[in-house]
This record gives structure tokens, sequence and C-alpha cells, in this order.
């Protein structure tokens, strides 16, 4: 089944009729929302803006203005995109906006959502310790979106992106670029720690893949365009995750702390390792699965792991 384009091109004439005709689709079509937008319209308006190369926020007097055929051409065919071959819209119009800052994105990485970037506007407080932060390191960093706004929030510090992904990382780049951040971020192909050594940081940042594999199978269509390599970890979802609490001790300063995100997989995580203390965080602008620990704290309890 595809939109009847035709009489679609001849009826409907200004961004508005877009807007609702978009609408009308997804609920026709009964899509998942959860990249970026929770609801149709939200959806809708960003579609037909990122379609005709306007900003989101635009005055709302545009909503009238009528397009020209190559541009309603431009919206049908981005329409398809979403309903007919279900691409997360954020791949479609290639932008993500994440703590709100702009991202490029396409379906190499994963599209921004980890609640982490509440932390970071909180500058990681009262967790993080007094004073000068001087290296951060992303862990798994796919378009670097939490580095870079890390870069943001601790403006002295020096930011590596670490992902095992050549291509995430031609992503990262390309948003370091346009941040402007090339002197203080630095993108580093590497196997979780395997090409840092000799390197210490006063904040580990992670959101590595933890996708169990009964939540992988019953995930929205959408999610099946991002890619595998960030998504999955094994039955538990943790494989990943075990890998960078055995081995985070020797890349944290004294002091330093480690934040990961694992999800829903935080109860397999709670169920396997009661003895390790995790400080598992509340954010007030939703999200799980979120824990942090202190390097002494890594360095006593997760060796054995």
């Amino acid at each position: 089944m595809t939109i009847n384009q035709a009489q679609t091109l001849k009826e409907l004439h200004t961004i508005r009729d877009f807007i609702r005709f978009s609408m009308s689709r997804f609920y026709e079509y009964d899509l998942y929302f959860g990249h970026g937008t929770d609801n149709p319209w939200d959806e809708a308006v960003q579609l037909v803006l990122g379609a005709l190369h306007l900003p989101w926020n635009s005055n709302p007097e545009l909503l009238d203005a009528r397009l020209t055929g190559d541009e309603k051409q431009r919206v049908l065919d981005f329409l398809e995109q979403r309903v007919i071959q279900r691409r997360p819209l954020p791949y479609i119009i290639g932008e993500a906006w994440y703590a709100g800052m702009p991202f490029y994105v396409d379906e190499r990485v994963l599209i921004p959502r980890s609640p982490i970037q509440e932390l970071i506007e909180q500058h990681f407080s009262p967790w993080l310790r007094e004073g000068p932060v001087e290296r951060i390191l992303d862990l798994c960093s796919g378009s670097g979106c939490i580095g870079i706004v890390c870069a943001y929030a601790f403006e002295e510090a020096e930011v590596d992106l670490a992902d095992i992904s050549a291509d995430a990382l031609e992503v990262a780049r390309r948003n370091i670029t346009r941040h402007e951040l090339d002197e203080r971020v630095t993108a580093i192909e590497s196997d979780l720690f395997s090409n840092l050594t000799g390197r210490r940081y006063d904040l580990i940042v992670s959101n590595p893949p933890y996708v169990d594999s009964a939540d992988l199978a019953g995930m929205p269509q959408e999610y099946h365009h991002e890619p595998d390599l960030a998504l999955g970890s094994g039955p538990d979802g943790l494989d990943i995750t075990k890998q960078i609490l055995r081995q985070a001790e020797k890349f944290l300063t004294g002091d330093g702390l480690l934040v990961i995100e694992v999800g829903n997989s935080e109860v397999h995580l709670q169920q396997q390792y009661p003895q390790i203390p995790f400080t598992w965080l509340e954010l007030a602008e939703g999200g799980n699965g979120v824990f942090l620990l202190t390097a002494s704290e890594v360095r006593q309890y997760c060796s054995a792991i």
C-alpha cells in the first residue's frame, strides 16, 4: 500500500494541509513514536518542516503558506519513508535534538535519547567530586551526543569519544565539527578500552548496548532501522556492561566517577550482583536504569565480575 500521491498533490496546498494529512496517515498506519517525539502532532510538524528546510520552531504564521510542486513532492517522499518504510523521523531529516542541541544522525548510529542528559545538565552533582574536570570519556559514543554535551557542561575538559564502529565515529566527527569542538573533543576507534591505554578520566559516561534478547525481539519496527551493534548485548543485555565494569578501574582517576545506562537490564544487573552498591538514579525527566559507581567502589567490587 502506498499514498495516493497524484490526488494528494492536487488537493493539498499549505503547510497546514500537509501537517494534517501526515497526522492522519500516522494514525492510519499505527506508527510508533519514540525517537524524538511522543505524539502524532509533533511528529507531523517536524516531518513537514524538515522536508521544507525550515526549523521546527518556525513562526506559526507560516502554516498557511502554500507549497511549490517540488516542495509537496518532497514532503510526500518523507511521509512515505515514515509510514511505509517505518524509518524513524531523525534518519529521514538527518537531525536529532539532544539536551537542546542539534546533532546529525543516520542509520550508522542510534538516535539520541539517553536520560543521561539530565545528569549532564546538573554537572553530575552531587556525585562528581568538586574541582576541575580535566578528562571525560564517552564510551560506546555512537553519534557523540553525550560526550559533546559534556564538553559544553565542562568547558575546560578534554573529551574522548570511543566506539568500536568506524562508521559511527564518522558521524561523531561530523558532530564534533558541527559544534566547533575539534580542539577539545577527539573520536577514537576502540573496542571498549582497548585503544585507551594509559589514559585516566575524571568521568566515564557510557550508554552501551544493553537490550536483552527478549526485549530486542519485541521492539517496534522503527528500532530495526538502528544498528544492531548498538542495541543488543547478549541474553541478559549485560555482556558489554560487565566488560566495562571489569576494566574501568584502570581508566578512572582515584576519585573518578563511572556512570552507565542499562535500561530495563537493570533488573538482571541487580539480581546477578547484589553485593555491588550501585547508586540507581531517579530522574525527574523520566528514564530508568542509570547507575553510578565511584572509582573506589569499582576497585573494591568489580574486579571479580
